[in-house]
Formats: C-alpha cells, structure tokens, sequence
C-alpha cells in the first residue's frame, strides 16, 4: 500500500493553529487532504498529529469529515511516521506538511511516478530545491525509515528525513526538478500572519486546485499578490545534527582509492597531504548552497568551496537549470555552438582587458595558452613567473615539484617575489631581450605596494615584454570584472577559471585583439574547448552577477566573519600568532611561529578540530554567494570552541603531546609573500 501521510499540529510558534485557519471557506488541512486524495498511486492518506491536548481538535476534525488519522509522539515525528507506516501496513510512504495550501497533486504525482520507477530509497522535489516552497513532496520506502530510525540523533526525530539527506551515500536519491526557471525563491507556504494575508488573496483569485503553472498565471495578473513573491524568501538553513562525527568511512574508501588513483584523489590539495586519514573528510557525498556532507554523514560549512571554483554555491538553481536546458541539446557537438559567442561577449563586456576570447578547461589550461600567445607574440622565449600559475613544465618547473621537468625547460623561467620591482628589474637586465611575459598573480593574500601594478606594467612594456595577470581566482570574486577592475591596472592578457562557471569545467584566456589575433598561427586547440554545458553554466553565472549582489554578499559575508573571528583571536590572547590576511571574499589564516609548536603544527590543529565541529576549510576563508548568516554564525561558534581548547593547552604543553594526528605536510609553498 502506498499512503500519503499529512503532518500537522496546532502548536505553530509563529501561527498557532494555522492549519485549521480558514481559507477560502474550508480549513487549510481540508485543502491537503483533497489535493492529497489526488495524487496518482497513492491509496489511502492519513493525517499524523500528535497525542498532546492541544492537538485534539485536529484529531476531531478528521473524525467528522471520516478522514483517517494517526497520533504518536509530538517530538519524535520520525517515530510516529513508522508507527503509522506499521499500523497501515505501508510499503511507500509520501511525506507533506499540512500548511502548503497550494500544494500541486500533479507534481506529488510525478515524484511518485519517479520513485516506483527507478526503484529508489528516496525520492523528492526539496533536495536540490527548484520549486516554489509549498510544493514540498517526498517519498521514502519502509525500509528507508527503519535504517532512518535506527541511526537517527534527537533532530533527525524532529525531521524525519533529514538523516537521509545527510547520509544520502547510504540510499538511491532522486530529485523532480522544476522545468520553468527562476521561480525556487517563490513563498506559497504558510507559516506567518503575511503568509495567511497572501493566501487568502491568491484563493479568491485562482481556480479551485490550482496547479502551479495557475497559480504562476494569477500572480502574473495580480501585481500586488506578485510583488509579494518577488520578495526572495529568507535563506533559512537547519542546524547541523548534534551527532559525534566520525571518519570511519571515508577512511575505508581510501584503502580501496589507493589501490588504483595515486593518493586516492585527483587533486594535490584535496588528499592525505593535507588531510589526515582517520581525523578529517576524505570523501564527499553531496553539497547543497554552502554546505557540504561526506560520505559518512558529517555535515560542513564549506570554506573550501572545491577550491574556489563555486562562486554562488552548491546546486544553485539557476546555473542548474541552464546545464538541464543546454543537456537537452548536446554537451559537445560536431560544430561550434552559439553558446561560445555568448559567453566571449560578455567577458569582453565585463573583464577591462578583454577584446577577443579562447576557452580551454582548467586554470593550467589558460595561463599556458596566455604563455604561448606572448612567446609568439614577442618572439622571445623567457617568462618570469609569479604566484601560483598550474602544473605545466614552464611553471612547476621553478618549484619544489619539478620531478620530471627538463633542465633545459627549467632554465626558460624565473620566479621573482611579489611587490618587488627591483627584482623584477634585474631579471630583465639579466636576460635582456630575452623576455617575452610576465605572469602573475594580481593580488592574492596582501595587496600591491602604490603604484606597483602600474609600474610593473610600465617597465615590462619598455623592454618589449607582455603583462598577463593570473586571475584564474581574482576574477569574478574582488570584483565581477576581476583585480584588474578592482585596481584599475588593464594587463595585455588575463586567464580566468575558478569563479567562471560555478564548478563546471571551464577557463578562458583573454586580452588584446593584437596578441589574441596569434591563436589563429599558434597551436590552442581542444576538443572539449567548446563543451556546452560549462558554457551554458558560465552564461548563467556571469547573468547572475550582472544582475543580483553577488560579489557585494561575498565581501559582507567575509567581513562579518573574519571581523569576528579576529575578535575571538583578541578574547583569547592569540592576535599576536594568529591573524588573517587577504581580502574578506578569499582571506588566509596566517599563523605565526611560537616556540614549543610550528605554524604548521598549529595549522594542523586548527583545522583537523574545526572538522571536528562542522567547518570545512584549508587555511583559508573560500567565500561564496550561497553563505547565509547561520553559516557564519556556525563557522565563529566552531572558531571560539578550537581557539579556546588551543589557548588552555598553548602554554601547558606542546600541541603533538594533545594531538591525535600528524602535522600535516604542504605540497609546496608559492605565496610567502603574496
């Protein structure tokens, strides 16, 4: 049997009794069950209420309108969904909540339909959420509740699927997502007096069960009732799970990653260099906004951000929704696509440098093609490196991890210091006429000396060199049009990926037409240059920053957050060791030496103890759109608990007496001074 069970109760906090409120001459829960009796394959619904007083009058409604019912524990609504579940003999079970009025039976159907269909443990429409709230639906067989309740902490109980969201490595999850964009900010659910005020409006104008797509139509027609929707909803994230964290499974996975992918992962920066195996994440699950789960159930505020390429956060729905819609028409095709033109005019509209634009896959993948370009360009071979610029031979070549890069290729590039032009100075004497470019990081954690952008560029334009600035993480976050913008310095060239398309794979070199115009002899080709669905992403993103707040709410957020935590730093008498540097949307935890403990030991520390408390980061604060105020708020309360532990044991004992992990070891250090 598949029954569609109603939660409901009248103790509302912020509407009592709001499910009983009269709405268009019935009650609010008579809508539900109506729409609910509609569903396609569902055979039977049941109102679940508890067994406290104060939900008696929802037990006497459903006797004298013959609606079933179930009443069970008021807190531990999980347990009272497999009470009911058992008495009915329940196979599926749809999860609603009783205060979505505007609750679209068509749409419960669909998910029905989807989860029979692919035989999954669980199946919805919130997760990621792309309809208006008050569409909310989910299905979940019996068997997934009882794994549910046998593992669940005190607010899973509250929730009844919020174990299975956190833990959803453990089950088959399926997702119904919108078809019609820009319409997940929408608030057709009941739960404050203004709530009531707009449904009671909206019913008088719409047609008795209305879909959606009805309801869409009427405010449309209604500019008061739509305005009221325009109003994007608060973000409103629940608190992580009270549960004692551990790392059992990610530490098993990696056994079995090993034996195949060299350290277990793809990526330097995100394997046991920097993780401890056993005392951090290894492996993720799934992320959602600025938040990030691993594969055994830990949830994370996100500083990681997979290292910076998500601006605007996890499953945001709009970069989503355009991946689904260009999906639909191919991912790489035989031609070139229109999408490519799109994107290139919008960067040569945002970015200073930018008169013509290539693509290419990755941050390496731009920074080497700008190389090239200048090396045609200028017909000089030597470059001068600084930052942090890829894996190619021409850069890595100048660092510690230059194992198989030819001498002959290491002898092509120097690396100079950041903010120092005498250095700079004598490279170009030392290799006069030698040198085609300069490629560096614009800014990263401190900010250029007055003038020394400018002059940088003045002094490598009079020795007939190129100035191309790696702004593969400045661009699209300290300003939409990058440091460039920022700074008011237009480079000759400029490569851009991370904050490009939200975590699709895309980069993009750009700069003068003169220079640019050598992609046509030099040799820049790929197949997956114009993949489709990165640039239907990107398309999406650069839409999103033109015309919403993003890079604003990243600096608010990381300004709130660092202004606080500095605060904890000076509370617990740690400003003298520990301190940011950087800018608030991407800022470094910069660590001082003290005696008996290293920067790196107390690096280590901090950071495998901020695991340990729900915060995900690298040393550094990876600040994006989707980051609320709840997420800042957990991130300083996690910062206050590690810093007081540190400050109690800073001066009664050396860290590696108390720790229970290795100090870990960084891949190479590129930005002492930058």
């Amino acid at each position: 049997m598949n029954i569609a069970v109603i939660q409901a109760r009248m103790s509302s906090s912020r509407l009592p009794g709001k499910v009983l409120k009269d709405l268009n001459g019935q009650p609010v829960l008579a809508h539900m069950v109506r729409k609910a009796s509609k569903i396609i394959g569902i055979d039977k619904v049941i109102v679940a209420t508890s067994n406290q007083e104060s939900d008696e009058p929802i037990a006497m409604w459903c006797q004298e309108h013959d609606i079933e019912y179930y009443r069970g524990d008021l807190d531990n609504v999980l347990q009272r969904f497999i009470d009911a579940t058992e008495h009915y003999s329940a196979k599926t079970i749809m999860r609603l909540t009783a205060d979505c009025p505007l609750f679209d039976y068509h749409v419960a159907s669909q998910v029905l339909a989807l989860f029979e269909a692919t035989d999954a443990d669980y199946c919805s429409n919130v997760n990621p959420q792309s309809w208006p709230d008050g569409l909310d639906c989910e299905v979940l067989s019996r068997e997934c509740l009882k794994k549910s309740i046998a593992h669940a902490t005190r607010e899973d109980q509250e929730h009844v699927t919020t174990y299975i969201r956190r833990n959803q490595s453990l089950f088959k999850v399926k997702n119904v997502h919108c078809p019609l964009p820009h319409i997940h900010d929408y608030r057709w659910t009941l739960d404050t007096a203004d709530d009531y005020d707009f449904l009671q409006k909206l019913f008088k104008a719409a047609p008795e069960d209305a879909g959606y797509i009805e309801v869409l139509r009427v405010l449309e027609s209604c500019p008061e009732l739509k305005a009221y929707n325009d109003k994007q909803r608060k973000q409103q994230t629940a608190p992580f799970t009270s549960h004692k964290r551990s790392f059992e499974k990610s530490q098993a996975f990696l056994s079995k990653a090993e034996e195949i992918i060299p350290l277990g992962t793809q990526t330097f920066s995100k394997s046991i260099l920097n993780l401890n195996s056993g005392h951090a994440p290894l492996f993720a699950s799934h992320g959602q906004g600025g938040r990030l789960w691993d594969i055994d159930g830990n949830g994370y505020v996100d500083l990681m951000m997979a290292l910076l390429p998500v601006s605007l956060g996890y499953n945001d729905p709009d970069v989503d929704y355009a991946i689904r819609e260009q999906l639909d028409r191919g991912i790489t095709l035989s031609l070139a696509t229109e999408l490519e033109y799109e994107v290139s005019k919008r960067i040569v509209n945002i970015v200073p440098c930018a008169e013509k634009v290539r693509f290419g896959k990755n941050g390496t993948d731009a920074t080497s093609a700008a190389i090239r370009l200048a090396r045609a360009y200028t017909k000089k071979d030597h470059v001068i490196v600084c930052g942090y610029h890829g894996w190619q031979d021409w850069y890595i070549g100048t660092t510690s991890r230059h194992l198989g890069v030819p001498q002959a290729t290491r002898d092509l590039t120097t690396s100079i210091p950041y903010n120092d032009l005498n250095a700079l100075e004598t490279v170009l004497k030392d290799k006069s006429g030698q040198v085609a470019a300069l490629i560096l990081e614009p800014t990263s954690f401190v900010p250029p000396h007055d003038g020394y952008l400018e002059q940088l560029k003045s002094l490598l334009h009079s020795h007939g060199a190129v100035l191309i600035f790696d702004e593969v993480i400045t661009g699209f976050r300290l300003s939409i049009g990058g440091a460039q913008e920022y700074f008011g310095v237009t480079p000759d060239l400029a490569c851009f990926g991370k904050g490009l398309a939200n975590g699709m794979p895309l980069a993009a070199v750009t700069g003068r037409a003169d220079v640019m115009d050598k992609m046509e002899e030099i040799f820049f080709s790929g197949t997956f240059g114009g993949e489709a669905l990165s640039l239907a992403a990107a398309n999406a993103v650069l839409d999103k920053m033109s015309c919403e707040p993003v890079i604003e709410k990243m600096w608010d957020m990381g300004t709130k957050l660092s202004t606080q935590v500095e605060e904890l730093f000076h509370m617990y008498d740690l400003h003298e060791i520990l301190s940011f540097k950087g800018y608030a949307p991407w800022k470094l935890l910069h660590i001082a030496e003290e005696e008996p403990d290293s920067a790196t030991m107390i690096k280590t520390f901090i950071l495998h103890e901020l695991y340990r408390e729900g915060v995900l980061s690298l040393g550094t604060h990876n600040i994006c759109y989707a980051h609320n105020e709840d997420d800042i708020a957990h991130v300083v309360k996690a910062y206050d608990i590690v810093l007081e532990k540190f400050a109690k044991n800073r001066s009664k004992t050396a860290l590696n007496e108390i720790m229970k992990y290795p100090e870990i070891n960084p891949v190479f250090e590129v930005r002492k001074n930058a």
